[in-house]
């Protein structure tokens, strides 16, 4: 890829990243409250001042006011801030890792950057309402038929087989919980999760994704458990170590994947 075009490509996925970002706010806070996206304009939640446009530049708005309400002094959760640099930092991954000179790479680093911002949706709304929407996941499913024709470590298939067992693995042990446990053991949005990012990575990346979202999901929680004495039957999101997972195996699944084969057959 020319030089010039590389950076120009860095500098406009991290700014048009961080705008994504503050916008992500946006959606994480009135999608669970069934509020719409574009009205009424961005407010502070305790005093209701109306933020004007010097308030809403991403990242340093939030540090020139100290994380707190110019109106009322109310203290901004640093969530806001996260997100926005978070997105930027993906945004700017996905050229890093996938943008070259074919159609096929630009296409792939701009559904990363896309799936990036959903999954850090479905990260914070599942982390604080327990909750994983439609909309992120069929937006999920979508994008893979732009992964399954631009992927080249997986076939077209290898796509079809990831949904089909994502949503398969995940239905047994829905339905397992509930016989054995009488309760459920994850809800079903976890379940039409991990069949759209099967969809979207192909099987053998989804298998990365899930054996990290089981293996960090286990020692989180269960030193939750131990420091917080939570009731044994305490429910706890799985939806942000799911998204954690998939973004973890979408940027570095390929790589980490060829290493592990390179292990076992030299």
């Amino acid at each position: 890829m020319d030089k010039y075009i590389e950076i120009v490509a860095y500098v406009m996925f991290a700014i048009v990243g961080l705008c994504v970002g503050s916008f992500l706010n946006v959606v994480i806070y009135r999608v669970p409250n069934k509020m719409n996206l574009a009205f009424p304009a961005s407010h502070c939640t305790t005093c209701d001042y109306t933020l004007k446009w010097y308030d809403n530049i991403p990242v340093l708005s939030y540090l020139m006011l100290g994380g707190k309400c110019r109106s009322c002094k109310q203290r901004i959760s640093p969530r806001y801030m996260l997100v926005e640099i978070f997105n930027a930092l993906l945004w700017t991954l996905s050229v890093l890792m996938f943008w070259d000179s074919t159609a096929e790479g630009i296409i792939y680093a701009i559904t990363a950057a896309v799936l990036s911002s959903v999954l850090i949706c479905v990260f914070f709304i599942d982390l604080e309402h327990m909750l994983i929407f439609n909309r992120f996941t069929i937006i999920i499913a979508v994008s893979g038929l732009s992964t399954m024709f631009t992927d080249s470590f997986t076939e077209w298939y290898d796509h079809i087989i990831g949904g089909l067992v994502g949503g398969a693995v995940f239905l047994v042990i829905y339905f397992g919980a509930i016989l054995i446990l009488k309760r459920e053991g994850l809800g079903f949005g976890d379940v039409k999760l991990a069949a759209a990012a099967g969809f979207m990575l192909g099987w053998q990346k989804l298998t990365l994704a899930i054996l990290l979202a089981s293996v960090v999901g286990s020692i989180v929680l269960l030193l939750l458990k131990l420091i917080r004495k939570d009731e044994k039957n305490k429910e706890y999101p799985f939806g942000p170590f799911i998204s954690a997972g998939v973004l973890f195996a979408l940027f570095f699944g390929s790589p980490v994947i060829n290493w592990y084969l390179g292990l076992i057959f030299g």
